[in-house]
């Protein structure tokens, strides 16, 4: 478990917990964190950074150096600085399990705790779920797109939004089905499989390619050749000079990559090189700006690939940038809260999500906690009293639920498509209507 950064909070939750405190009012409330409906090419999200954020409320510690850089500013009362000295989360968390399959518009978590608590706590969390939710849901359908016999590996490093950033896309993209990164740090401090192959670079460093594919064959236990430096098609049959001198050691050529051209001629072609000359055992990699659309179009157009490198488009989820995903008070001691502004209402209420599912389909309702509703309730305690109800589960046990998931999504869900309004199977409940329609009539 790892410190959480204090001041990585928005100005305004400072602002308001103080005036919270000068005013007495730091009673109980309940906020929710959900992913504001539609997501755009999205029939499903995967829910990530759970973990990190229960890590965050655990740890949540205010030092006396914050504190001085706070009282530096000069809008913070004494009576204010003094609270944060001895702050610690105290509040209940209810959320869903890291890595399952979720809508938008229901909680992925929700926040009962003393409200100075609870608005402190916002926006790092809405940083951590948007994040890791974002990449996992990419990832989930790059891993659809390219199916699961293939290995699909995070080459996004070099392109991600910060080093940070980079640690989060191995980590989301691994859970939701992934085989591995690029990147080492990641390796180090998530256990997660590192892959790498050689750069253009490499291969421009040496007299001949075929000069440079026997030194990396001769150097590297497990050799993946880059073959389109120059002509891909002659640097497969220089690749085969290499794989033919290594069965004579004993020895392997592991595969090949292609990171440019006509992916879906050259592969065919170069599977053809390798098969004919009686080496159906190296896998063809390819790489280049891949995502689930381009992956979907190359085994459309015939492409054959044992792999795939995925980088930019996955790490910046390039089609969808950001996730809307926010974090609104729903409850306190006053009673149940409905926010009506337009474009951005919410349910009132401290909620539950069952899952009903049966083959083929899948459905879940929205309803109040304390209705009684047929399903699996998704949204379990996880903090009580800001304490762990129970340890996080090992990644490689929320990977397999993931793929298990995988194996029984319905069809519809399936589908890589670019909707602009995607539908989800997502219903409110008789309860929760029924005190959404009360709370307006007593408004209006």
């Amino acid at each position: 478990m790892q410190a959480s950064h204090p001041l990585t909070v928005d100005l305004y939750e400072l602002t308001m917990a103080d005036s919270y405190l000068r005013r007495g009012r730091n009673e109980r409330a309940v906020f929710d964190l959900f992913v504001r409906p539609p997501v755009p090419a999205r029939r499903f999200l995967i829910a990530a950074g759970i973990e990190r954020a229960l890590d965050y409320l655990l740890t949540l510690r205010f030092s006396e150096e914050d504190r001085n850089y706070l009282r530096s500013l000069g809008v913070f009362s004494d009576e204010f600085l003094a609270y944060l000295a001895d702050f610690r989360f105290s509040g209940d968390v209810w959320a869903v399990r890291e890595g399952e399959l979720v809508f938008p518009g229901a909680p992925l978590l929700y926040v009962d705790a003393p409200r100075i608590e609870a608005q402190i706590v916002e926006t790092y969390l809405l940083n951590v779920v948007n994040f890791h939710t974002l990449i996992a849901s990419k990832a989930a359908r790059v891993r659809l797109a390219a199916g699961f016999e293939a290995s699909v590996v995070d080459f996004s490093p070099r392109r991600d939004h910060g080093p940070g950033a980079a640690l989060g896309v191995a980590y989301a993209s691994y859970l939701a089905g992934l085989d591995g990164t690029s990147n080492v740090e990641a390796g180090r401090r998530l256990g997660i499989p590192v892959v790498g192959t050689m750069a253009h670079a490499y291969v421009m460093s040496f007299a001949s390619e075929l000069e440079a594919f026997r030194a990396f064959a001769a150097d590297h236990p497990a050799p993946v050749l880059l073959i389109d430096t120059y002509d891909t098609l002659e640097g497969a049959r220089r690749a085969l000079v290499v794989a033919r001198e290594l069965r004579e050691q004993g020895r392997a050529l592991v595969g090949v990559r292609i990171d440019s051209g006509d992916l879906p001629t050259l592969t065919r072609k170069v599977r053809r090189i390798f098969d004919e000359a009686g080496f159906p055992e190296i896998k063809i990699l390819i790489s280049g700006d891949l995502d689930e659309y381009r992956i979907q179009a190359f085994l459309a157009a015939g492409g054959v690939a044992d792999g795939y490198g995925v980088g930019t488009r996955l790490g910046t989820s390039y089609d969808l940038p950001a996730l809307g995903g926010v974090y609104k008070l729903v409850e306190d001691e006053a009673g149940p809260h409905l926010k009506k502004s337009p474009g951005k209402q919410t349910w009132p209420g401290r909620k539950q999500v069952w899952r009903r599912e049966e083959e083929g389909w899948i459905r879940d309702v929205l309803g109040l906690a304390d209705e009684a509703q047929p399903g699996e309730p998704l949204l379990r305690p996880r903090l009580r009293a800001g304490r762990r109800v129970a340890e996080a589960e090992p990644l490689e046990s929320v990977r397999e639920r993931v793929r298990t998931r995988f194996a029984s999504l319905p069809e519809d869900l399936r589908v890589i498509a670019e909707d602009p309004k995607p539908t989800y199977p997502l219903e409110a409940s008789p309860g929760l209507l029924a005190l959404a329609r009360r709370l307006e009539r007593a408004r209006n």
